[in-house]
């Protein structure tokens, strides 16, 4: 049920209203106070109902917070049992999701997510709650808590001086244009806004930040003459960035950016980083699965100082073990403000690295059989954390399936581009052979 951010799929044909009634009704068994907010998809208040629906006839105190960031969802979580988010990130709009949170900002950990899972059974091919329910005179309340985005506003603004900055701000019709314009603007900043009006159809653009889908961003820091571009997904937990000539700044370019401004003691990032952020750090280095639960996990387990992901997840534990897409945003202004982030990038070491996906929709696991045919080959290293990785003298190709869609996700890297292609056929023949 759970995949590596949660709970996703369809809207009406994967997750249902009954699912999130089912949903409800385990979260409401084990917890007695929750706070539940969406972004703007247009499933999303219908699965908020259900899942309303089910906390409260377990007997759960439900706080709706309405519209917001699941960064902002994740603050107001701290004052109570766990924080109900509904959203599909930076999914296409056809689908709709459900995350749970820890008072602490952690994501529910496998151990919670089979324990709700336990509770869910299917019952003439749909999902039923198996546990008890609130008597009448025991149904939970329902509250409304009007100033979280205010709250999480001021928590991020504590930790910034003012800057003179010049940002367009792309919030891609998501979440983020309830929060992230106006800390900037109240940092100093001058603010351009780009599709800040929310719309679950999400007119404009997809709401996966990646650089296909930002032109009218580049085309915009250029018009303006910006500083910095930012750019957001559906719930703004993820934020990506354009530096002053338009260029898009590349996933593991930003995880560098920032681990060497945050990570003094540790950083911990997934397998599927590049190699460049490892040179550039002093610190001790950290790997885990793909999934912003994983890094999560580490930098609380190892007290991390940062953790990240290249696909524009940044966790900040100074704050929160959320990632946090409105504090990331706070913080590449601040260096923009004091330093030509195009000149520190510059400085990093360069690597080729390709990642593609391959359509997967079959029962059967792939990665084993892959794993066994990699085994032959002329490797340094093998990991296995996440799929299968495998390092090399001069490059390393990681084969692994999605948590959050049906595909299989082939990473290649090495120094010459020849090498990176080179490899990558490599596990792409290999993945197909055993689809």
């Amino acid at each position: 049920m759970f995949g590596s951010s949660g709970i996703r799929g369809v809207a009406n044909k994967e997750l249902t209203s009954e699912l999130a009634l089912s949903v409800g009704l385990a979260v409401g068994s084990r917890c007695k106070s929750a706070v539940i907010g969406r972004d703007p998809r247009i499933a999303s208040e219908m699965i908020e109902y259900a899942l309303i629906s089910g906390l409260t006839a377990c007997g759960c105190d439900i706080t709706r917070i309405g519209l917001v960031s699941t960064p902002t969802l994740s603050h107001a979580a701290r004052n109570y049992e766990c924080g109900v988010m509904v959203t599909a990130s930076h999914n296409p709009a056809e689908y709709v999701g459900i995350k749970l949170w820890n008072t602490d900002g952690t994501s529910f950990n496998s151990e919670q997510q089979e324990d709700i899972e336990s509770l869910i059974t299917e019952e003439k091919s749909r999902p039923a709650y198996r546990g008890k329910r609130a008597g009448w005179d025991a149904i939970g309340k329902i509250a409304s808590y009007s100033t979280a985005i205010n709250d999480h506003k001021k928590d991020i603004l504590s930790h910034f001086t003012d800057v003179s900055c010049r940002v367009v701000v792309d919030c891609g019709s998501g979440a983020g244009a309830t929060i992230t314009p106006y800390v900037l603007r109240e940092m100093g900043c001058d603010v351009i806004t780009l599709n800040a009006q929310p719309d679950g159809f999400f007119p404009a653009r997809d709401p996966e930040p990646i650089e296909s889908n930002l032109g009218l961003l580049i085309e915009a820091v250029r018009s303006f003459r910006a500083d910095i571009g930012i750019a957001h997904d559906g719930d703004a937990d993820r934020m990506m960035a354009v530096d002053r000539s338009g260029r898009y700044i590349a996933g593991d370019e930003m995880l560098a950016l920032f681990a060497v401004n945050e990570a003094k003691k540790i950083a911990v990032y997934p397998v599927d980083v590049s190699h460049m952020v490892d040179d550039v750090l002093t610190c001790a280095i950290h790997r885990t699965r793909v999934g912003d639960v994983y890094v999560a996990e580490e930098v609380k387990r190892a007290g991390a100082d940062f953790g990240g992901e290249s696909s524009g997840s940044w966790i900040f534990p100074r704050i929160s073990y959320t990632p946090d897409g409105i504090y990331a945003a706070a913080l590449i202004v601040s260096i923009a403000s004091q330093q030509s982030i195009s000149d520190v990038i510059a400085q990093f070491p360069k690597y080729h690295i390709l990642r593609r996906s391959v359509a997967y929709s079959g029962e059967n696991d792939p990665i084993a059989a892959i794993t066994q045919e990699f085994r032959s080959l002329d490797y340094v290293e093998m990991t296995t954390i996440d799929g299968v990785r495998l390092d090399f003298e001069d490059g390393w190709i990681l084969v692994r399936r999605s948590g959050t869609e049906p595909k299989i996700r082939i990473t290649a890297e090495a120094r010459d581009a020849a090498m990176t292609k080179r490899l990558y056929e490599k596990a792409l023949a290999t993945v197909q052979r055993h689809l």
